[in-house]
């Protein structure tokens, strides 16, 4: 455990709750003291749906660290047994309860015996994981826990189908990102079998391995039952993720070696025919507009899948430099690694925001496309930053559709790099025009140190240069004034500097 001011990944009950709460008829209740309780008031206000089964919690207060926890626990797992008749309850503590080291699981035993819904404690090890982390192993003991349960459909259905694993509640862009995979597969003639666990029934989990094969859309969660599908039903599974143009044609050609033998239509005709004509990203990739992108410095940071899948774009598809990309899935950087290696100059994994913050100030990108966090970090710099991954937020959830995968993704992620480099490049003609509020936005004062002292006329000087670049030459000349240990910054001191930096 440890105290945070930001997060980019929750703890590992949030990630268990998110899993529970996206199957249908399947009911969480969390062990925890109050202020843990918080899911059901996170979900209902970032996620637009007019339903969903809501968290129970089974509060620890000082009459529980009393006597014990057993009879609160299975009091409340039969209340809702009987309510609600769930097809699953699941029970799990968080990292705050967890000190408590109690037996859930015989509380789970115990309750067992007396209802008609199956009863799982979550096997996640709170103190050693995170949220991501959690959700995937959460949803494998899920689908293991049913179909060795019941006995899993040996027989395949009749015609190419696959199942999306690891779409789920709370996600960025996991709805828009299912549609249009669901789009792609139609046109291939491939069905879908069953997309886990969002909006799916745990009693249907049986008929997973009627699917020809698995597709694993984010690496964050759903890889580990797509292995545990693979080891023990021989089930293959797609782990690469089908955003921007490039990847999604190789994702489109690997799904063709699960389908052999099958009469469909030209692979690589509907490529083409997706490139050319539902794509505008490689249009757009030779239009005046991009070119003039080329050379551009910018900075990746996220998760492991999206943050990869952009460094890729950006250099390979749009010819800009990544100068660092990075992610805070630490579990994941062997991965991230070989992934980037040769598209970045550098990379970061790291879970701490400042080490993030302080990349950006020192290389000064153009762009940053990154979370809500580079984000801040981005306008309190003035430099434009794209959100590209988790953590989420409410602009994540647009009634609008907006993908990140598929053809239709390209799109959107096309018009994300174009806007945020060129973002802010009006704020001089707002200046020169007139308009509400321009100077005390345009003017902040973005110091990095406050005790430096701007004379009036340098003050006056700063105010000529164009909105869109002053606070980078302000920083620029900040910081030659403090390598040249100067505390009055003149008019001097800003062409000085100015020549510092061509030099």
């Amino acid at each position: 455990m440890k105290l945070a001011y930001w997060m980019y990944a929750g703890p590992a009950h949030i990630g268990t709750l998110r899993v529970a709460s996206s199957f249908k008829n399947v009911h969480a209740i969390m062990h925890a003291p109050l202020g843990d309780d918080y899911f059901n008031v996170m979900r209902s206000m970032l996620e637009r749906e007019r339903d969903f089964t809501p968290v129970t919690a089974s509060i620890v207060d000082r009459h529980v660290l009393a006597r014990g926890s057993q009879e609160k626990v299975v009091e409340n797992i039969l209340r809702k047994d009987q309510q609600e008749k769930p097809d699953l309850i699941l029970l799990t503590p968080t990292c705050t309860s967890s000190i408590l080291q109690e037996d859930l699981q015989n509380f789970v035993e115990r309750a067992t015996s007396t209802t008609h819904s199956d009863i799982l404690l979550a096997d996640v090890n709170h103190y050693r994981v995170n949220e991501f982390q959690a959700a995937d192993r959460t949803l494998e003991q899920i689908i293991a826990f049913y179909l060795e349960k019941g006995a899993a459909e040996a027989e395949q259905t009749k015609k190419p189908s696959a199942n999306i694993l690891g779409i789920f509640t709370l996600g960025f862009h996991h709805q828009h990102d299912c549609r249009e995979i669901y789009r792609i597969l139609k046109d291939l003639g491939i069905q879908i079998n069953q997309i886990v666990p969002e909006g799916s029934l745990v009693t249907n989990l049986k008929n997973l391995t009627r699917a020809w094969f698995n597709i694993v859309p984010y690496r964050e969660i759903g890889l580990m039952a797509a292995e545990y599908l693979q080891k023990h039903y021989q089930m293959p599974y797609i782990d690469r993720t089908p955003m921007g143009l490039v990847e999604t044609a190789s994702w489109i050609r690997q799904i063709r070696t699960f389908v052999k033998g099958i009469e469909s239509l030209d692979f690589e005709k509907y490529i083409d025919q997706q490139t050319r004509f539902v794509s505008q990203a490689a249009w757009f990739s030779r239009s005046i507009d991009c070119q003039n992108l080329t050379g551009k410095k910018a900075l990746v940071f996220g998760d492991a899948t999206h943050a990869a899948a952009m460094t890729k774009i950006l250099v390979r598809e749009m010819g800009i430099h990544v100068c660092c990309a990075g992610t805070y899935c630490q579990q994941d950087a062997d991965w991230f690694r070989e992934q980037v290696q040769g598209f970045c100059d550098q990379v970061l994994i790291t879970e701490d925001h400042t080490q993030v913050g302080n990349m950006i100030a020192n290389i000064e990108p153009a762009a940053i496309f990154g979370t809500q966090m580079e984000r801040h970090v981005g306008k309190r710099l003035d430099i434009p930053c794209g959100v590209i991954s988790a953590p989420i937020h409410i602009q994540n959830f647009p009634l609008s559709y907006r993908p990140f995968l598929g053809y239709e993704g390209t799109n959107q992620i096309a018009d994300l790099v174009y806007n945020s480099f060129t973002l802010g490049m009006e704020d001089h003609l707002l200046e020169i025009f007139g308009g509400h509020d321009v100077k005390t936005v345009i003017t902040k004062n973005l110091s990095t140190d406050q005790d430096l002292v701007w004379t009036s006329s340098a003050q006056n000087e700063l105010q000529k240069i164009p909105g869109f670049v002053r606070n980078r030459i302000k920083r620029n000349t900040e910081k030659f004034a403090r390598s040249q240990k100067i505390q009055q910054i003149t008019v001097e001191v800003m062409y000085a500097a100015k020549e510092a930096a061509t030099a």
